[in-house]
């Protein structure tokens, strides 16, 4: 029993799902494309994720000029898991009340030797892929073997996409299983509750950081997670684990382009489905096959997205501006999110020249708005909303940051790099497709 359930809810968000009348029932984030912390669902504005006090006290400190860039932060909350009957658990958030035994707050990764385990362990949806992946910290060592050994937690989504997911696998076919969920979020969903599960009997109560939810404006959210910079292991980074991270921008085109694909979702208009990509696809790269990936990512399935590269570009270089005057600021390990929405203005035309997938949009779900027909005229130009934003900041740092005795001298150029390269292949990708 969660020792936090005697407490009122004082404020629910929009559209939170209670328990009980006392808490607010998360769900999986539906559209987290990378990461390995769970992202879940708040309510419709408002996700959440484990807390790590770097990275609040780095949200709680950001320069003004960069809170356009990033997620809105909205607090704190205490998270328990509740187990029914039947032996799953569920995650419940209530407010946050000081001294509550939470200060074991920070979930970090672990830095010591790391013993692998078979994607066998979760369900197939989980990845579409047979890589092994290393498991984040929340649980002890003591606790690994035991993750096999639990019961599988429930995964009954009460909040879904209408549109289905498919993930590509690394021969770039299509898996043949189609869901309603982004099938990494669900990955990084079930390996928490396991490794919370694992550790119940020690530990009841946890903290998770309250931020925007930054696709919430999108009918039909795209987005893209890029992993940042030529360096990735943060300054407190143990020898093991640092060259672990320079081994993988060695082997990636973080190396070569200071970026490197972390995840991927894209609608497509010729099948009205989701097509996905992880974090594994990424790390296998060249430099062409990372400007096909943005190609991909631009492309709805009938043609490629031009009017998506103006508004785009803005905002990279916009952004690029702001952090070329953030002196001995770091942001190793962070993402860059694109997005924009793949309900395209012009979708209706291209439903009404092809009767055959207007069928199909009645049967896979696609708005109605789109199945009409739609109401934009051929010639109309309205401006396509993207989005650009940095996430994830648990290894960030700058000068006077909580006393960090490592100070680093002039903006961030491995980040700055990573964007400068996003921003030519964009630019010669337009000049290409004129």
């Amino acid at each position: 029993m969660c020792v936090c359930q005697t407490m009122e809810v004082g404020k629910y968000g929009k559209n939170a799902t209670r328990s009980g009348d006392r808490g607010v029932l998360l769900e999986p984030f539906i559209h987290q494309v990378g990461g390995h912390s769970s992202m879940m669902r708040y309510d419709d504005h408002t996700v959440c994720k484990p807390l790590i006090t770097r990275e609040q006290r780095f949200y709680e400190s950001l320069p003004p000029e960069m809170k356009e860039f990033t997620p809105e932060y909205k607090g704190v909350v205490s998270v328990c898991f509740e187990g029914d009957s039947d032996g799953y658990i569920n995650l419940v958030a209530y407010p946050y009340v000081e001294n509550e035994g939470l200060e074991q707050d920070d979930m970090p990764e672990r830095d010591q030797p790391r013993r692998k385990h078979s994607r066998r362990s979760l369900h197939r949806s989980s990845s579409g892929t047979e890589h092994k992946e290393e498991k984040p910290g929340l649980a002890s060592d003591s606790t690994e073997s035991s993750i096999q050994e639990t019961k599988s937690p429930r995964v009954d989504l009460h909040i879904h996409s209408d549109v289905p997911f498919q993930m590509l696998d690394g021969n770039s076919g299509l898996s043949s299983e189609k869901i309603s969920y982004n099938p990494w979020s669900l990955r990084c969903h079930k390996q928490q509750l396991s490794r919370m599960r694992s550790e119940s009997k020690d530990r009841k109560l946890y903290k998770f950081l309250l931020l925007e939810n930054v696709v919430h404006h999108f009918k039909l959210p795209c987005v893209l997670d890029l992993k940042m910079g030529t360096r990735q292991h943060g300054d407190d980074a143990s020898e093991e684990k640092a060259a672990r991270q320079m081994k993988k921008c060695e082997q990636s085109t973080s190396a070569t382009l200071g970026v490197r694909v972390c995840g991927m979702q894209v609608y497509q208009l010729d099948t009205g489905h989701y097509l996905c990509r992880n974090k594994y696809y990424g790390r296998g790269l060249s430099i062409e096959g990372f400007r096909n990936a943005l190609y991909q990512y631009l492309h709805n399935g009938i043609e490629l997205r031009k009017d998506l590269f103006e508004p785009i570009l803005a905002k990279l270089r916009s952004l690029k501006a702001v952090l070329e005057r953030q002196a001995s600021y770091r942001f190793y390990s962070s993402s860059l999110l694109i997005i924009y929405d793949g309900k395209d203005s012009r979708a209706g035309m291209f439903v009404e020249r092809r009767p055959e997938m207007r069928l199909k949009r009645v049967d896979t779900s696609l708005p109605e708005s789109l199945q009409d027909g739609g109401s934009m005229e051929p010639g109309s130009s309205a401006q396509p909303k993207v989005d650009v934003r940095m996430i994830d900041f648990a290894h960030s740092t700058f000068k006077g940051f909580r006393d960090d005795p490592t100070v680093h001298d002039g903006p961030d150029m491995g980040y700055v790099f990573g964007l400068e390269s996003l921003i030519n292949i964009m630019e010669q990708m337009r000049e290409e497709n004129q």
